[in-house]
């Protein structure tokens, strides 16, 4: 099991969050839970949600699955700094991105993650989004999971 280092603050982006809430990854859900300080953007919580609901309508989840899934969702947003989607993140998801194209949604999470490296301190980037991860590490962030 991978684990996080000591005084690691973690963007959980959307994908991540996913894997943990749907797929029940353990290892995933250990780096999160080790994490010394968990931040995302609000639009995760949106996202995770609409995927929640998803998985339910397709029959992936019952009842009693989708209503843990959304304790297990509301006990992650209580342990998150959540960014906001502000004129700073929007303006910043406009601009080019190191590998192209990125889709508005990633292009939001990347924008947040840069803006929180800048503006509080450095941060480990938790996805299992190929473009995500891509211009992440482009960027120079660490990832997780490896």
């Amino acid at each position: 099991m991978i684990s996080p280092a000591p005084s690691l603050t973690l963007y959980a982006e959307t994908s991540a969050v996913l894997r943990v809430l749907l797929e029940g990854d353990k290892s995933l859900g250990a780096i999160l839970s080790g994490a010394t300080r968990l931040v995302t953007s609000t639009l995760t919580f949106v996202e995770a949600d609409r995927g929640l609901r998803r998985a339910r309508t397709e029959r992936r989840l019952d009842t009693r699955q989708f209503t843990r899934g959304e304790r297990w969702l509301a006990g992650f947003a209580r342990a998150c700094d959540a960014m906001p989607l502000t004129d700073a993140v929007l303006d910043r998801a406009k601009r080019d991105c190191p590998v192209e194209p990125v889709r508005t949604l990633d292009a939001l999470h990347l924008a947040s993650i840069r803006l929180w490296d800048e503006r509080i301190g450095e941060i480990t980037v938790a996805s299992t989004d190929q473009r995500v991860r891509a211009n992440a590490a482009a960027w120079g962030f660490a990832l997780v999971p490896p």
